[in-house]
């Protein structure tokens, strides 16, 4: 009585559960009248929070628990146990927590705890913090700046038309039409008015004067800081080919890129993307499920291979060839008219719209003008603090130190910038907190999923543990004997365990 388990469920927690119900786990998923509740063993102690992951919805109970927080198997948000708090982005919002009771060797949860005291920040905080660049990184410490009590002036300087929105997306459900576009903003506009944003979009800042702590816009504006952000993020790569200034030619970084393609793919039949990249293929995907022709050009001898190794970038090839997609290996795009593209070896494919997947580059001119160091990126020390004392770069435009210093890094992952993002927003406050975070990411191909976590510029070997093809599998990059970074399918533990593994910056 009491512990009959629902299938989808688990047990009815207001009934009451033993420690053998966990079944020598830490954790147990249970409900509460319609609530999911996860409980998890914390030492001598159960501590309860909402069972499901508030950014995607992930199951909690099937992700690791370390210490006293719960890292999600999807994307690897990480909650506090105690407290509910995001602490580690994609998630932003909170888990509820609920209270726990014990009678005898009984364990009851019947009814939510109250939240946690608000935090309040340093007394000593800066008086103005200004922020260029409203994408994750950007949107990530402003939101992190609030929740962690700042109430000094905060100014979100955005070049895009668009509030902070769900980038990742873009290429996936978004263009594949599964996801409205209601969806896409990170937060509703009335987010912004309640914590007291200063949200400017469609503005392009022009100069930075580091000596008086002022940012000039182009249309003549200044606004003073005492902290400054730069997430000015990365463009699109656009090679020189004849036509590639056609209409029907598109790059897909932006929401309003991601608006004009899904328009276009609306009214085409054909489409050709340039590039065997993530964003190129996850194009590529989301095209063939709205049912148009797909072509995919690109130089490499098979895709993702500088990534993830010969093993997975065939597994990956036949995938999307398995899906319909028609690969045109080691060519490349030499014109594009308008309903055709021609390629290096003189062939001809019909192409309703042209997608150039062809790779980004890190906007660093607002850097370098304002005389901070600059080397691919925005050259930054571990607490991501710039050349310039009280000025930060993150996201896809810094260049930070790597695993033990031995090399800096610049890596364009959407956790990574949302990180980098909180990381800088607690040095802004006062903290002395480095970024040693382990970078991750996750790339969707119809219905196959990769996460990898790490980083593997080079490797000497890539081993290949488990089927592949079975989607049972992880592959581990290895130099000098060193394992640097895992990808894995349909392994979402393992890929949570083994990042607990891999080398971060000392």
């Amino acid at each position: 009585m009491g512990n009959t388990q629902d299938v989808d469920r688990g047990p009815d927690l207001t009934e009451g559960v033993t420690l053998a119900d966990f079944n020598d786990r830490q954790m147990l998923r249970g409900h509460v009248g319609k609530a999911s509740v996860l409980l998890a063993r914390v030492g001598e102690e159960v501590l309860a929070v909402d069972a499901s992951c508030t950014h995607y919805g992930g199951p909690l109970d099937e992700g690791l628990i370390t210490g006293e927080t719960v890292r999600c198997p999807l994307h690897h948000a990480c909650f506090s146990l105690r407290t509910g708090e995001a602490l580690a982005a994609p998630a932003f919002d909170p888990l509820s927590c609920w209270k726990v009771e014990r009678d005898g060797q009984r364990i009851f949860v019947r009814e939510k705890a109250a939240p946690p005291p608000r935090v309040i920040a340093n007394t000593d905080e800066p008086r103005a913090i200004v922020i260029i660049g409203a994408g994750a990184a950007g949107f990530a410490c402003a939101e992190m700046l609030r929740r962690r009590g700042y109430d000094g002036a905060l100014t979100l300087l955005g070049a895009d038309e668009d509030a902070p929105y769900d980038r990742p997306n873009l290429s996936k459900d978004y263009l594949a039409g599964d996801a409205p576009p209601e969806w896409m903003p990170l937060r509703p506009d009335e987010f912004y008015q309640k914590n007291d944003i200063d949200l400017q979009l469609g503005e392009t800042v022009s100069s930075i004067d580091v000596p008086a702590h002022r940012v000039a816009l182009e249309g003549g504006r200044v606004l003073e800081f005492d902290r400054l952000l730069i997430a000015t993020g990365a463009e699109p790569v656009r090679p020189p080919i004849p036509g590639a200034d056609l209409p029907h030619v598109f790059t897909l970084r932006s929401f309003a890129d991601g608006r004009a393609l899904a328009d276009a793919a609306e009214r085409a039949k054909t489409a050709v993307v340039l590039g065997s990249g993530f964003i190129g293929l996850e194009t590529a995907a989301a095209l063939r499920q709205r049912g148009l022709t797909v072509h995919v050009v690109t130089q490499d001898a098979r895709p993702l291979e500088k990534v993830l190794g010969p093993a997975l970038g065939d597994f990956i090839a036949g995938l999307h060839e398995d899906h319909g997609v028609t690969f045109h290996m080691r060519t490349s795009i030499k014109a594009i008219s308008a309903n055709a593209v021609t390629l290096s070896s003189d062939d001809t494919i019909d192409a309703d719209l042209v997608v150039i997947g062809a790779g980004v580059r890190p906007l660093t001119a607002l850097a370098e003008k304002a005389g901070l160091s600059v080397d691919d990126g925005i050259l930054v020390d571990e607490r991501l603090q710039t050349s310039a004392p009280g000025i930060y770069a993150a996201g896809d435009v810094a260049r930070w130190p790597g695993p033990q210093n031995r090399e800096t890094m610049r890596i364009e992952h959407w956790v990574v910038a949302e990180r980098q993002g909180q990381v800088v927003a607690a040095n802004m406050l006062g903290d002395d907190r480095s970024f040693d975070d382990t970078p991750f990411f996750w790339s969707a191909h119809y219905e196959i999923s990769i996460r990898y976590v790490g980083h593997a510029e080079d490797w000497d070997v890539a081993a290949v543990d488990g089927d592949i093809t079975a989607c049972n599998a992880s592959v581990s990059y290895r130099r000098g004997g060193r394992t640097l970074a895992v990808a894995t399918l349909g392994r979402d533990m393992e890929a949570l365990v083994r990042r607990r593994t891999l080398p971060t910056p000392e």
